[in-house]
């Protein structure tokens, strides 16, 4: 036994419950499924030549196998489990849109060339498929030695000339211990880093050297010894983690997870670089459990909308049998469940990438862009007028917006209940996907009833528009975060006037208006309309809406019935009733507010971004902030 083996922990192994066979089977890929469906046609073929990745979707995965030397232990030998962990990536690949894999050390025990060989004849069941990288751990290779310890067994099958066919390689060191991969996913590119169990100074420099080259990708580190943990999963550095701290991570901002295998129980911790971000260190090594850990992987699933990391672990050798026939061993072993093997990260990826690859916004799109046909109205706030006020600076009552579809349907703004002056305030905030670069702060409220309107004139074309084939309106709304105050049914746009004055008689309250979108106390959106063809009231509810940050709405009626969407994703409460038009009595159209028999309470609280009405529905992708 090397004195390097000696420093690993072999503490026992701590069982743990695990869910039932057929649930443990969705879990390992029902956290990941979602990015097929998400993902729309644009997917690409994959990365290796392997099945279907899609580079673009919001959602990867990254497949990380530590330590499997006790399935390489000469004549006790048993590949079966690591071959299937291999066919699981593969199969799983499309469905849980796997990027990479990445080895972390120790494919054998002792690094003979008969070990050596039988695990890379194993890895042809992944090679050409699935892009991966390896690299050596100290039971590969002479222990006592560091990257420039020359020929090797482990060197003449996992050196460069394994990843010479795979796109995703960009090269090794001049030793061939340690190499470099970059992958497409999400859109962006990411950068592998597969360093040596013991790399040397002329290692770290050639390190350096990738990260140069490559300023603003962010890196996923990976090695074998990095750091140890506690039986309560808390980690710390090594005594080669620091070594690799200090002389590579911390004063390199792109590297944000580093991943080490080598010592058991698995663990993570939390550091903060020089720049002064988070950078994740996880342990993850399986090889005290039953059957030598029997392939686990464990699979790290990115999702950059939700900001977060998504860490599961699995043995798809003991996941791919009949649940009922697993021995008591497999089935406690099956899936690990415990804070320090399923847990999941909240990164905000642009905030943390921004100082090596800060998000470039988009630049505002000039209004003949975003008036297809059929637009019968369209304000935004970034007009000649507004610019003129300073921002959080009052909007003055009177101002003009102008409709720029060129059809006459200006608003004007004015207060409600002689409101102060800040009740109403020009704001350069918006939404990433809006055209213009600006918004309105509305502060309505119900103690005492204040807000502010933009409305119509007498005779705008929009005030009578009945939309009989069907309309599209959009509109970009934040809420203020906290959420303070009652603000419950306030208004965000409407119709002015009464529904019974159009002669519908089925609804809620003859009084309200034909057409309005509003808030309601649980935060959930209501759209009402009084259709012109039908005496009927269908009502859309979303689900509860964020505070503190922007939405795009979007109400699309096809003349049949109304569907309303946040963010591009249709609410569940949309009426199969029929809905053709809206009832409109000439009235004005109304920004910020909505009326009950004629009088305005309060005024909406929160900002509103451009806002558009065509009379023709609208796809997804025709919206102001298109998907895809």
């Amino acid at each position: 036994m090397s004195t390097a083996e000696q420093t690993e922990q072999h503490d026992g192994p701590d069982r743990r419950a695990v869910l039932r066979a057929a649930v443990a089977g969705s879990v390992a890929t029902a956290a990941f499924t979602a990015a097929a469906v998400e993902a729309g046609p644009a997917h690409a073929a994959g990365q290796d030549g392997g099945g279907r990745f899609d580079t673009d979707s919001p959602r990867f995965t990254l497949a990380v196998l530590p330590d499997t030397q006790y399935l390489f232990d000469a004549d006790s030998a048993d590949p079966a489990p690591l071959r299937e962990t291999f066919r699981h990536l593969v199969t799983e690949r499309s469905s849980s849109n796997i990027a990479f894999m990445t080895h972390l050390g120790d494919v054998t025990e002792h690094g003979t060339e008969d070990e050596i060989r039988r695990a890379a004849q194993t890895f042809r069941t992944l090679h050409g498929k699935v892009p991966y990288s390896v690299l050596a751990g100290n039971h590969d290779i002479a222990s006592s030695t560091n990257d420039q310890r020359g020929d090797s067994a482990y060197l003449r099958e996992f050196g460069p000339r394994r990843y010479a066919s795979m796109p995703t390689y960009r090269g090794s060191s001049p030793d061939g211990y340690n190499s470099h991969h970059v992958i497409r996913a999400a859109g962006r590119d990411w950068l592998i880093l597969a360093l040596d169990w013991r790399i040397s100074d002329r290692g770290l420099e050639w390190a350096q050297g990738v990260l140069d080259a490559h300023p603003t990708l962010p890196a996923v580190l990976t090695t074998h010894d990095l750091a140890f943990a506690e039986e309560d999963g808390s980690a710390r550095l090594s005594e080669h983690g620091q070594r690799l701290w200090d002389g590579l991570i911390r004063g390199n901002d792109q590297i944000f997870l580093a991943l080490g295998g080598h010592y058991w129980p698995p663990g993570r911790t939390v550091l903060t670089n020089d720049a002064d971000n988070d950078v994740h260190i996880h342990i993850t090594n399986y090889q005290d459990r039953y059957y030598g850990g029997a392939g686990m992987i464990r699979t790290y699933g990115f999702d950059v909308v939700r900001g977060m990391i998504d860490v599961e672990t699995f043995a798809p050798w003991f996941l791919s049998r009949d649940p009922d026939r697993r021995t008591a061993l497999e089935a406690e072993t099956v899936e690990l469940t415990g804070p320090a093997d399923r847990f999941s990260l909240a990164v905000d990826f642009d905030r943390r990438f921004s100082g090596f690859a800060p998000v470039v916004p988009p630049k505002p799109r000039p209004a003949s862009a975003v008036t297809p046909r059929g637009t019968v109205a369209y304000w935004r706030f970034d007009a000649a007028g507004m610019k003129t006020v300073p921002a959080g600076g009052p909007v003055a009552d009177g101002v003009v917006v102008r409709d720029l579809s060129g059809h006459g349907n200006d608003l004007t703004v004015g207060r409600l209940h002689a409101g102060a002056p800040d009740v109403l305030t020009w704001s350069p905030e918006h939404h990433p996907g809006q055209p213009a670069h600006a918004s309105l702060r509305f502060d309505g409220g119900k103690s005492p009833d204040r807000g502010a309107v933009l409305r119509t004139g007498p005779r705008a074309p929009l005030n009578a528009e009945k939309f009989l084939r069907g309309y599209t309106i959009e509109t970009f709304v934040r809420l203020p975060e906290p959420f303070e105050g009652d603000h419950s049914w306030m208004g965000i746009l409407s119709w002015e006037g009464r529904n019974g004055d159009a002669g519908k008689t089925t609804g809620w309250s003859p009084l309200e208006p034909t057409c309005s979108l509003n808030l309601s106390p649980e935060r959930f959106l209501q759209f009402v309309v009084y259709p012109e063809r039908q005496d009927a009231d269908p009502t859309s509810w979303s689900h509860a809406v964020p505070v503190g940050r922007w939405m795009h709405l979007a109400v699309v009626n096809d003349g049949r019935r109304t569907v309303v969407y946040v963010d591009g994703s249709r609410i569940a409460r949309n009426p199969s009733q029929p809905s053709t038009g809206i009832a409109t009595l000439g009235k004005p159209f109304v920004l910020g507010a909505t009326q009950f028999d004629e009088r305005y309470g309060q005024g909406f609280y929160g900002w509103i971004g451009d806002t558009r009405i065509v009379d023709r529905p609208l796809t997804a992708r025709e919206f102001l902030a298109p998907l895809g």
